[in-house]
């Protein structure tokens, strides 16, 4: 089998080729420089020179504020790009394995958003996104869409990053209480995603790391893990007036993806430890 992995210098495409690397899986790796996702023609020739049995698309428009004016390129990459993918994987007859999110959720459930729950996005970026898995849908009939939420890993585009170098710059930090989801490592996406594809699954599935928590105690839970003393000033996050609405709660089950899988994740705050205790960030 020959991996393909699109959106190979992010966070989560290099996860996943160290992973397909330890696993001697077969694997070739595009950048935004070798594919712009967003032309059709680009694709089919990658896929032609590649030809690969399973695409894993890490590529992503991910500016959350930036979308709400910006939003025809984010929906290029999210919508068009996931479209175009699904096309040239049905002509080469290839398995595609997407990345969504939990802010096609508006927030407004009591408990975890199951796979079940309708979708509702308040955003631009979340619009996107979900107009991304509605086209794989639309145009395939075998697939995996992975919904994710607050995605870090050993790269600079996550609120690990961000925390890690405010604390270095900054007296306080200001950290909200009232907006909560569920952290979630690179590793345990790129782990079940390769679990999911031996167990041959199809469909829409929630991969996340159990349990949820609030932006403040994944900020005060690293700050302790990695001994760095800094105050941190609980907040509404709406004090920090963003461009882009969130919603105040997307905290998805994973009970769907253990049951197929037979097998247990990892809590947030347990992944959290292990990737702090073996990170190069900290």
């Amino acid at each position: 089998m020959k991996f393909l992995i699109i959106g190979k210098n992010g966070q989560l495409g290099k996860e996943f080729a160290r992973i397909l690397s330890k696993n001697g899986s077969s694997f070739k790796g595009a950048g935004r420089q070798e594919c712009d996702i967003s032309d059709p023609a680009h694709v089919l020739e990658l896929f032609e020179n590649i030809k690969p049995d399973i695409v894993i698309n890490c590529a992503a428009y991910n500016f959350v504020d930036k979308a709400e004016t910006d939003y025809p390129n984010a929906f290029k990459v999210n919508a068009i790009g996931a479209k175009n993918l699904a096309v040239a994987c049905k002509k080469q007859n290839a398995f595609l394995v997407h990345f969504s999110t939990d802010y096609v959720f508006d927030g407004k459930k009591i408990g975890l958003y199951t796979e079940k729950d309708s979708t509702n996005p308040i955003n631009e970026y979340a619009r996107s996104k979900a107009a991304g898995e509605e086209f794989i849908e639309e145009y395939l009939s075998d697939y995996l869409i992975f919904r994710v939420s607050w995605l870090y890993g050993e790269g600079k585009n996550s609120f690990i990053y961000k925390l890690l170098k405010w604390a270095k710059t900054q007296e306080y930090l200001r950290i909200a209480y009232d907006e909560f989801s569920v952290p979630t490592s690179t590793r345990t996406v790129a782990e079940y995603t390769v679990s999911s594809l031996k167990k041959g699954l199809i469909g829409l599935f929630h991969l996340v790391n159990s349990g949820y928590a609030s932006r403040l105690e994944w900020a005060k839970l690293l700050f302790k893990t990695a001994h760095i003393n800094k105050f941190i000033y609980p907040v509404s996050r709406k004090q920090f007036n963003l461009p882009a609405e969130r919603p105040g709660f997307s905290a998805m089950s994973n009970e769907k993806l253990k049951k197929e899988l037979n097998r247990e994740i990892s809590y947030w705050d347990d992944e959290l430890v292990a990737f702090c205790n073996n990170s190069d960030l900290i």
